[in-house]
């Protein structure tokens, strides 16, 4: 007998995967991926381990039941880079740092952040209007979110050396940094966040040692305070430990949730030269009642294979039950994936 909330039983958010695109030049890990309306974004990311691929935009619409893939080019792009994260407002997929160059080290631009626009296929670089106050240090398998308005949050990832623990705020509109209070313990990178309703949610992540898992860390905006959601990650309470996975906001059934999925599990000892033990699973949590259920999606073109090292975003619907948009990544075999895959509820 299935659990039922309120009458609706859980296995109505079964889920369903249809394969939007099997495409060479989209085969790549440690990319970004934003959906801007109805418009996928794919930029950055590696096929050969540390060697970044271009500075295009791979875009194409969801309006299409079969989607065309186009490569946009522009004078003014960022460098290549991988291991970088993106979040939209207005209209535009805003990215900060990553990893690249000769040395493949993280990129320092003196926090500035890039915008691109996918109606004018354009790049513009927005840098601190106060070049002399604090920003945050460059970085890469770092993660971001917006508040949908003015902001744009950047959490952990790994520097120079070691990891971090620290939230950045960006005012898009002022061009200021301001330093939020650090995320609880321990520092990482391959962590996820995601925002809703004035709250971050920080989940999972690599400290150098082993994956993270069993609570969701939660950052009230208004009152500037960490707060700390355990549950058991034994894989039937709740996800299991990961990292290089994503973290979303998601409306379903006229209930604000978030959406956790894939990821490693054990990590290989070559780094993001390696794989792991990869995984597949789907897993939903409401937020107003504080409870984990994992989905087993189907579909007529099958099922996504296990990864991490991939990116997702959120896509609005209609109807009202939003979907997830997910691209490439890491296998298990170590090789990087160029599939792009919709779930929808």
């Amino acid at each position: 007998m299935p659990f039922a909330l309120k009458g609706m039983p859980i296995s109505k958010l079964k889920g369903n995967w249809t394969c939007l695109l099997n495409e060479d030049r989209l085969q790549r890990s440690s990319q970004v991926l934003s959906v801007i309306d109805q418009t996928v974004c794919v930029f950055g990311g590696e096929v050969k381990p540390r060697e970044p691929v271009d500075d295009q935009v791979d875009v194409f619409s969801l309006n299409n039941d079969t989607p065309n893939l186009e490569t946009k080019s522009h004078s003014s792009a960022p460098s290549p880079r991988v291991g970088s994260t993106s979040a939209v407002i207005n209209g535009n997929m805003y990215i900060f740092s990553g990893r690249g160059g000769t040395e493949m080290a993280p990129i320092e631009e003196h926090g500035a952040v890039w915008s691109y626009n996918p109606s004018s296929s354009s790049w513009s670089n927005i840098s601190p209007a106060d070049s002399s106050k604090p920003h945050p240090p460059a970085r890469s398998y770092h993660c971001s979110a917006s508040d949908n308005q003015n902001n744009i949050f950047i959490h952990a990832g790994c520097p120079t050396s070691d990891r971090l623990s620290d939230l950045w705020k960006f005012d898009i509109s002022d061009r200021t940094w301001t330093q939020l209070p650090d995320a609880p313990a321990p520092h990482r990178g391959g962590a996820s966040i995601a925002y809703k309703s004035g709250k971050l949610y920080r989940m999972h992540g690599f400290d150098g040692t082993t994956e993270q898992g069993g609570s969701i860390d939660i950052f009230d905006i208004s009152s500037n305070t960490w707060s700390t959601e355990t549950f058991n990650p034994d894989g039937n309470d709740g996800p299991e430990a990961r990292s290089v996975s994503v973290l979303l906001p998601v409306r379903l059934a006229q209930k604000d949730k978030l959406i956790t999925l894939f990821g490693e599990r054990d990590p290989s000892s070559q780094g993001h030269a390696g794989a792991g033990k990869m995984l597949s699973d789907v897993w939903i949590y409401d937020i107003s009642e504080n409870w984990w259920t994992q989905l087993h999606p189907e579909g007529t073109d099958g099922v996504p294979d296990p990864r991490g090292w991939f990116d997702a975003d959120v896509v609005k619907n209609e109807d009202g039950n939003d979907s997830v948009v997910l691209h490439g990544g890491l296998g298990g075999d170590n090789e990087r994936l160029k599939d792009v895959w919709r779930i929808t509820f």
